[in-house]
């Protein structure tokens, strides 16, 4: 058991943002099951679904003002061992080169602005169709399909004649892959997992549009990456500050002895001009947030609290 935490401890430090987000929807999806397994065995299945409906995204509005926190929470939880199969494998075969063509910022921007756009498309094609008013007050949505579609898309917009070899078909291109996904998706979008297929829908419009924005000068992740470089700051011990107090008089005496040092010696805060938090953000962009310097690390960290 040791071990296994030592992996995943590893992979965190490594800052790799591909294996971050399977670890935490594997994690997620193990204790999930564990704790489905012993509250059904104690005959409090009941408390099990109500727990996991807790965490799901609901299709009507009243009830997502009550739970707005599921807008995130839902793509990162699954039920079934197929289901979340299917999502990580994909997630890990196109969010490489995400990873590798834009770096680790771009794929969790892909990946969060994807889970919410496909939760929105979701949310708002149950409450305007006619075709689903009927089950709109029981109906909930979960897993990563959204986000994962979004990767999906992103990669084939990006890199549409990038080739990869798909069993029993051999080489295939991204764009045919993306597109005959979204097709079937749109094709299956008034079955018995509609709410699913209308999320992957949304996803792959994010993603098409994230890419297409970037490739015109707007980058969608520089939120996303300032979330994040702010909840690190919350939970990362920061330096102590010691400050000191002289009178006038000590002052003057020591002015000429210290007057070198005096003129070396940082404030306390100092202001970073916002030309280089830009830079800083740029390179978070690029290389992610391990990347940065302890220096760099405690500029942004000021510059939020300015």
């Amino acid at each position: 058991m040791n071990s296994i935490l030592e992996d995943f401890k590893r992979a965190f430090r490594t800052g790799n943002v591909l294996y971050q987000i399977i670890i935490i929807n594997v994690v997620i999806f193990i204790f999930i099951g564990v704790l489905g397994v012993i509250l059904t065995l104690a005959g409090e299945r009941y408390a099990y679904e109500l727990a996991t409906r807790y965490l799901s995204l609901p299709a009507n509005p009243e009830q997502l003002l009550v739970q707005p926190w599921t807008i995130i929470t839902y793509f990162f939880l699954h039920k079934g061992f197929f289901h979340i199969l299917w999502n990580m494998l994909f997630m890990f075969w196109f969010g490489r080169i995400i990873s590798e063509y834009l770096g680790q910022n771009k794929l969790l921007g892909l990946y969060v602005w994807g889970g919410i756009g496909g939760g929105l498309l979701y949310i708002l094609v149950y409450n305007l169709l006619p075709y689903f008013s009927g089950v709109v007050d029981n109906s909930f949505l979960l897993g990563a399909s959204g986000g994962v579609f979004a990767i999906v898309v992103g990669a084939a917009t990006f890199q549409p004649n990038f080739t990869v070899h798909l069993l029993l078909l051999g080489p295939v291109k991204l764009k045919y892959i993306a597109a005959f996904s979204v097709v079937l998706s749109f094709l299956q979008s008034t079955g018995s997992n509609a709410g699913g297929e209308i999320a992957h829908l949304g996803g792959a419009l994010v993603g098409y549009m994230m890419i297409t924005q970037l490739q015109k000068g707007n980058d969608w992740s520089i939120p996303v990456a300032k979330f994040i470089i702010w909840a690190k700051s919350l939970l990362s011990p920061q330096p102590k500050i010691r400050v000191s107090y002289k009178s006038e008089k000590a002052k003057s005496s020591s002015t000429r002895t210290k007057s070198t040092k005096a003129k070396t010696k940082p404030s306390a805060k100092e202001v970073t001009p916002q030309n280089e938090i830009d830079d800083i953000l740029d390179k978070i962009s690029e290389k992610g947030y391990d990347a940065l310097s302890k220096s760099e690390k405690q500029k942004l960290f000021n510059a939020s609290k300015d």
